[in-house]
């Protein structure tokens, strides 16, 4: 346990930051599997949209960042091709 004032303070700081850290790195996890289960441009806008609010608060890099919106943006791209050779069959 810390012994002064300062260091106990900043054990409580400390505390506070990590759990917040965790919750925007919660969200921005949950919002890349919920459009992962669902392919749809909402749900790849707000997962855009928390992974640069957690690049904002470096939570991560940048480059991963990048990395993980290029993977979503793949994603997307193949899982409309897919619907679009559907419906083509379908007709």
């Amino acid at each position: 346990m810390p012994v002064t004032k300062s260091a106990q303070k900043a054990l409580r700081q400390e505390k506070r930051r990590a759990r917040e850290n965790k919750i925007t790195k919660n969200k921005y996890k949950r919002a890349i599997k919920a459009f992962k289960k669902t392919f749809s441009q909402k749900r790849l806008a707000e997962a855009y949209s928390k992974i640069d609010l957690a690049v904002k608060k470096n939570i991560i890099h940048a480059n991963k960042a990048a990395r993980l919106k290029r993977q979503l943006a793949k994603q997307a791209k193949s899982s409309r091709a897919k619907s679009k050779s559907k419906t083509k069959t379908k007709n």
